[in-house]
């Protein structure tokens, strides 16, 4: 059996390494793979906007919904990165479900993979809006025209996504450390400055509400989606079948360990404070201010502004991939399958990308939607898209593994845990709407997904004709 399992992993190795699918293969190490995933996450956005609004949900017990969505996170993160020592190519986890599931199970990954990627990086594409309007009325008492600023961000993210990579996967890696190091040293200099001490009412849990938790739960797990997205490099990374996996755990251990210690630190540094942090538009400048170093405030806003132009760019080189394998499939056509021979780069796919991310940012922000709204929304959005994904492969992991004839009963619990655990979050996700702009995003969602699956049966049916 051993040997039969070394064997099934060089074939799958080998057949990685044939199939670049015109990209630039093994050019990317760990570093740079994990890069991928880091950025996907933005983690330094969400101290500045998503933690905000656990906050106003949870109160003293936004450090625990964010322990138990790390928790649900490296669940889903186990059952991805078993898939990615068996496979690697542009699709992630499309590929992963298309190989093993109904044909029409794959397509519904895909298309909700797609989604989820571009209302990601339309979401924070919004974010870097709201920023880049905070900064502008602090140093210049002027807003720049919301066109112009869009065209910048998301002309910007594109091509880099065109143009290298390898440059693309080290821009995102220096600029989240530098974000994430200036979070850091406030948050330790903050203890230094006034003394450390427990916040009590945070670990008994005063005044929550436990029937809080659930939708809290849900808008915390946008903070962790796009941890995954290192699978996207599958054809690009050097030993994929090795390094992928690694990053996507890797990333949601690094990313749940920041975000319980960010959650933690803003709600005991704002203790005391007029405003609440759920009100505050710049919460970590506020807290460099308390702690002295009003600089690194400043820098931090500067540094999320950037990081949230490196998440646009990290969610276009994803969904770009995703549609080139999906053109190879023949769900889309075959010029999204095209690289370019200089770049090695999915050319039309990037350009496709960057226009979606673009055009629903615009238009509503366009119509009167705030850069934080246009963030909440479209990043509510992309969770359905990152859900059906999840679920899928977690479903499609025990199957995969004994066609293979490596069945493991802790793999089967992981699976089936793993999809409950996403189910749950969805349910919570639909019964936590509380206007009528939420309430209609699951409605967008299905109808998107089942416009995708009837494109798949008309492009298919010729097929099916000609047989």
């Amino acid at each position: 059996m051993s040997d039969q399992k070394s064997a099934t992993a060089v074939v799958y190795a080998e057949h990685s390494q044939k199939e670049n699918y015109g990209l630039h293969a093994g050019v990317l190490g760990p570093l740079e793979t994990l890069a991928q995933s880091v950025s996907a996450t933005a983690p330094s956005t969400s101290p500045s906007l998503t933690i905000p609004l656990v906050f106003a949900i949870a109160g003293n017990a936004t450090w625990l919904v964010y322990l138990l969505a790390t928790g649900a996170t490296l669940l889903v993160g186990f059952c991805v990165s078993r898939f990615a020592r068996l496979s690697a190519s542009p699709g992630s986890l499309y590929t992963y479900t298309a190989e093993t599931l109904p044909p029409v199970f794959g397509v519904a990954a895909a298309w909700g993979l797609l989604l989820a990627y571009l209302a990601t990086a339309a979401s924070v594409a919004g974010g870097a809006l709201y920023y880049t309007n905070v900064l502008s009325q602090q140093f210049l008492h002027w807003t720049p025209p919301i066109l112009l600023t869009l065209v910048v961000v998301c002309a910007a993210a594109g091509f880099v996504a065109y143009r290298d990579v390898k440059l693309s996967a080290e821009l995102m890696l220096w600029i989240e450390i530098c974000s994430i190091s200036l979070i850091c040293i406030i948050l330790t200099v903050m203890p230094v400055r006034f003394g450390f001490h427990l916040d009590m009412d945070q670990f008994r849990l005063r005044g929550v509400s436990f029937s809080a938790l659930g939708p809290a739960l849900v808008l915390s797990m946008f903070s962790f989606v796009g941890f995954e997205s290192a699978t996207t490099l599958g054809s690009e990374a050097r030993n994929p079948l090795r390094t992928i996996p690694r990053a996507v755990i890797q990333c949601a251990v690094l990313a749940g360990v920041f975000f319980v210690l960010c959650s933690y630190s803003e709600v005991l540094g704002f203790r005391g404070e007029s405003g609440k942090l759920s009100e505050t538009i710049s919460p970590l400048h506020l807290l460099a201010d308390k702690a002295g170093v009003s600089l690194l405030g400043t820098g931090i806003d500067l540094g999320a502004l950037v990081s949230m132009v490196a998440c646009v760019l990290a969610c276009v080189t994803a969904a770009s991939r995703v549609l080139l394998r999906m053109a190879r499939e023949r769900l889309l056509p075959a010029v999204f399958e095209k690289t370019s021979l200089r770049h090695r780069t999915p050319v039309a796919a990037v350009v496709l990308s960057t226009c979606v991310v673009f055009l629903p940012t615009a238009v509503m922000s366009m119509r009167g939607v705030s850069g934080s709204d246009v963030y909440d929304l479209l990043g509510s959005l992309s969770v359905f898209g990152f859900l059906t994904a999840y679920a899928l492969v977690a479903a499609a992991l025990p199957f995969a593994r004994r066609a293979r004839g490596q069945h493991s009963n802790i793999v089967v619990a992981a699976s089936v845990a793993a999809v409950l655990v996403v189910v749950l979050i969805a349910v919570f996700d639909l019964r936590s709407t509380a206007d009528i702009a939420h309430a209609r995003l699951p409605y967008i969602y299905l109808v998107y997904i089942a416009a995708g699956l009837a494109w798949y049966a008309v492009r298919r049916k010729p097929a099916v004709v000609n047989a």
